[in-house]
């Protein structure tokens, strides 16, 4: 497997594009993904109680066959709005779909940004007019995802399954409001690989308890988090079977693309300044070793700590305890970047300078041995900054 160069419709078979509709002042704000052949489709959603009307459409449509597209606004998360929410989410995937040709339920939809505004439809219906079918740009998309983020966010493979070559894009938006449960915020991925709906179902929902599911930013759940999986089948190889030699192939793909965005997201965090990674080895099961991992990494304490560049290592093993009551305090082990600070739950001398110089990068590891197990466990996040408060205090305005 090797990465490339590419866009989220790098696959066979996939094109995309993007368009200025004017729901945002500036930026793009309406985009979709289109491919030419029915492709098997997994999605997994937020596990908020108050869903966005977006969901409820793309959930509907996912229980047909086959989808062949994903439209996509940013600057209003049509959340919040009732059933006309619901009727504006369906307007949108019909007009989409009378475009490009399809039927309204092989295509999904998707909405970020504002909670509670309802969707100006003339707006809508100006940027899917403007959207093209196969002659359009594929960044354009990528962009018109975005609502805080100061970046895109996209990752293409490549290996071979089954004697074709196959690749895979994934692209993703995600700054706020992210502490998934289930999903987080928008991510969209495509192959021209072909699997079956039910094992793609299956795979996307185990990798993204360990990736997306990982991350945190505010520990805020949004109402509109969504992943979906697309797989076409046009790289020609043979479908992919659970008991393949090919499947590993594919589950290593899709967590690679689903882990890098994942991290991305993280790094994107509104006013970060440096990407927290932390990882819980020796666990006494995974599921342990991921929520004590999500919980250092959601610790606010934690967050400022790490802005500061302070090695402040009580407020690690402060989550750690109220994570997990049930482990051992008397033989934990942690290290920030390569330096011991405590071990088997006793303080370790270290230097200041080296320590300085490990918190001031832009990627700062913390790494926790519990001596409990075998089970491992990441967890991925970002300091919490002045600027993260001026954001968030001005977003509406």
């Amino acid at each position: 497997m090797k990465k490339i160069n590419g866009t989220i419709a790098s696959p066979k078979g996939f094109y995309a594009d993007g368009f200025h509709s004017g729901l945002k002042r500036k930026r793009k704000d309406i985009g979709w993904i289109y491919s030419e052949f029915p492709a098997s489709a997994a999605g997994v959603f937020t596990t908020n109680a108050v869903q966005a009307a977006p969901i409820q459409v793309t959930e509907s449509a996912l229980a047909s066959d086959s989808l062949q597209a994903i439209i996509v606004n940013s600057g209003n998360a049509n959340a919040c709005t009732g059933k006309n929410g619901v009727l504006h989410a369906q307007e949108m995937q019909q007009m989409a779909a009378e475009k490009l040709g399809l039927s309204a339920n092989s295509v999904a939809v998707a909405s970020t940004g504002i909670i509670g505004q309802e969707l100006p439809m003339n707006k809508i219906k100006k940027g899917i007019f403007g959207l093209e079918k196969t002659a359009g740009v594929p960044s354009y998309f990528h962009e018109a995802i975005l609502t805080t983020d100061t970046r895109t966010k996209e990752i293409v493979v490549e290996a071979e399954i089954n004697g074709a070559i196959v690749t895979m894009a994934g692209v993703a938006k995600g700054s706020g409001m992210i502490h998934p449960n289930m999903a987080t915020m928008l991510a969209f991925i495509t192959t021209d690989a072909a699997v079956e709906k039910e094992l793609l179902q299956q795979t996307l929902k185990m990798i993204t308890d360990k990736t997306f599911n990982q991350i945190t930013v505010d520990g805020d759940t949004s109402t509109n988090d969504m992943v979906l999986v697309l797989a076409n089948g046009a790289s020609g190889g043979a479908v992919i079977q659970k008991d393949d030699s090919g499947y590993q192939v594919l589950i290593d793909m899709l967590s690679q693309v689903m882990e890098e965005l994942a991290k991305m997201i993280a790094q994107d965090g509104e006013g970060a300044t440096k990407l927290i990674e932390v990882k819980v080895a020796h666990a006494k099961d995974q599921l342990t070793a991921r929520m004590i991992a999500k919980k250092i990494v959601g610790s606010s304490l934690v967050k400022t700590a790490m802005f500061g560049a302070d090695p402040n290592w009580g407020r690690i093993i402060c989550a750690i305890g109220y994570a997990d009551p049930s482990i051992d305090p008397d033989k934990v082990d942690i290290s920030i970047g390569s330096l011991p600070v405590l071990l088997n739950s006793q303080p370790q001398v270290f230097e200041e300078m080296k320590m300085r110089e490990i918190l001031v990068q832009d990627k700062i590891v913390i790494t926790v041995d519990l001596h409990e197990g075998t089970a491992v466990g990441m967890a991925w996040g970002c300091d919490l900054t002045y600027k993260y408060v001026e954001i968030n205090a001005l977003y509406h305005t």
